[in-house]
């Protein structure tokens, strides 16, 4: 049998290695961009879990912040410094009452750099505009551990 006729009758094996081989090389590429992803997600969990045991708390799940974070932040970085968002952490930061009861308290700053620490690590580019409402409110050292 000659090469060339060997080749015209199993022309579909050529056609299914070639099928084949763009298979996989699609599959790659995409688990090449989905660990590319969980690195990045892993690598942003870990340094956030790291400022949380030098600011003195305990160290959290990564995996908890892999998953609520992401690599971008989530809700903590669709818009920080709006003027929803900074109504809702400053009414975090009150005497825990509701309703009526509800004051303005000096809040602890921990808690606010904790705060700009996540935003400083998931959307950097978003920090300076939160850090000048962080820098006008009155806090103080007020929770002891």
């Amino acid at each position: 049998m000659s090469p060339t006729r060997f080749a015209s009758e199993h022309k579909w094996l050529y056609v299914g290695a070639v099928v084949l081989l763009l298979v996989l090389a699609v599959i790659g590429i995409i688990q090449y961009d989905k660990v590319k992803t969980s690195n990045e997600t892993a690598e942003k969990a870990t340094r956030l879990a790291d400022a949380a045991v030098v600011a003195g708390y305990p160290r959290p799940d990564t995996g908890t912040i892999e998953r609520t974070l992401g690599t971008d932040g989530g809700n903590v970085c669709n818009d920080p410094a709006s003027a929803l968002k900074s109504a809702l952490w400053k009414t975090n930061v009150s005497n825990g009452a509701a309703f009526v009861g509800q004051r303005p308290v000096i809040g602890d700053g921990r808690a606010l750099r904790a705060a700009a620490t996540i935003i400083g690590i998931y959307c950097p580019d978003k920090l300076d505009k939160i850090k000048e409402k962080i820098d006008d409110l009155k806090t103080d050292l007020t929770v002891r551990r």
